[in-house]
């Protein structure tokens, strides 16, 4: 089968070639891949800059169809409609494993970095981290459970009310996801953005944000503050991994309130940590997904209460994988979905 595959390391070093066809072992299920998600940890190793293990398969947001089951697996049959967590390996025996924090597990390798990925016709994965898609989720949809799986650890770490005031910062992708995962728990939403994201506020609009601020055009704190009678923003999840932003955000959060970073800055950033204290604010990491996360998060989908295909913006066969990183990379658009060849 034809795979997209990070030959060795260095800046580069992807082809799409000819790579033996994988078989599953003892406990796990063997899924032709009917549509994959580019993600920037895609993009990272594209720029050696994020571990992986060559050469390797990459990819790690994808839906599919069970075609083969290996000895031991109970709970998937042939023709069964998937999707699969990222933390493709654990070792199972430290305390996250065991507490059930694996997605914190030091010895954990990823899909698409750690073991083959799902940019290919097929991929292999463990049947303990592989979940059934709802009836009513397309294939196109089922690509980017992944990464709403990782908003929705997000949603459950932070914990929200319903009646809140959320502040979701940058209008990407996961800020989209986060919009409406935190409407889905009856908060108000503020997202932010720039001039830029025109066309992403926008999409903001139509998934239900309650108030929609672009910052180079209004005072977000004045803003903030006018919605909350001066008390500032229950809730704030940053999404862009912007520095600046983080800076805006421990301004516009109310004095007890909850902070959350969700999107990755790539490299150390300087900022008042001090008004943590001073603000006695809660600050919360998130790191990948968890099994509750994807139980819940399929949940909602199977509800409708959260839309992943308006996201998809961009498609391309994974023939034409340059192109798709390249449009991801420039950040047109949102989404960016692969499609394996016949």
């Amino acid at each position: 089968m034809k795979a997209v595959v990070k030959e060795k390391k260095g800046v580069g070093n992807i082809v799409y070639r000819e790579v033996s066809e994988p078989v599953p072992g003892v406990g796990e299920i063997k899924v032709e891949v009917q549509a994959a998600g580019i993600c920037g940890t895609d993009i990272h190793i594209y720029h050696d800059r994020f571990r992986y293990n060559p050469p390797v398969v990459l990819g790690h947001e994808f839906s599919g169809v069970v075609v083969e089951v290996g000895e031991g697996v109970k709970n998937f049959q042939i023709g069964d409609r998937v999707t699969a967590e990222a933390p493709a390996r654990i070792c199972g025996s430290c305390v996250y494993c065991r507490t059930g924090d694996y997605n914190l597990c030091s010895n954990r390798l990823g899909l698409g970095w750690g073991v083959n990925g799902c940019f290919a016709k097929y991929c292999v994965v463990e049947e303990k981290m592989a979940h059934k898609i709802p009836g009513n989720v397309s294939f196109k949809a089922g690509a980017l459970c992944e990464p709403l799986a990782c908003v929705i650890h997000g949603i459950e770490l932070t914990g929200i009310r319903a009646g809140d005031v959320v502040v979701v910062a940058g209008p990407g992708p996961i800020g989209l996801l986060t919009l409406q995962a935190a409407k889905a728990e009856g908060a108000r939403v503020i997202i932010t953005g720039t001039s830029v994201d025109g066309e992403r506020l926008q999409m903001a609009e139509q998934l239900g944000a309650d108030y929609i601020i672009n910052i180079e055009e209004k005072d977000l704190l004045n803003e903030v503050k006018s919605l909350t009678r001066g008390y500032g923003a229950d809730v704030v999840l940053e999404c862009s991994g912007n520095q600046a932003s983080v800076n805006t955000c421990f301004e516009v959060i109310k004095k007890g309130g909850k902070y959350t970073q969700v999107g990755l800055f790539g490299k150390p950033i300087t900022l008042d940590f001090e008004k943590v204290a001073t603000k006695e604010l809660k600050v919360t990491g998130v790191q990948s997904q968890k099994w509750t996360a994807w139980e819940r998060a399929l949940k909602l989908l199977e509800a409708g209460k959260i839309k992943l295909e308006p996201l998809v913006t961009g498609e391309y066969s994974m023939a034409d994988w340059e192109a798709a990183f390249k449009a991801f990379e420039s950040k047109q658009g949102l989404k960016t979905v692969m499609y394996p060849e016949p």
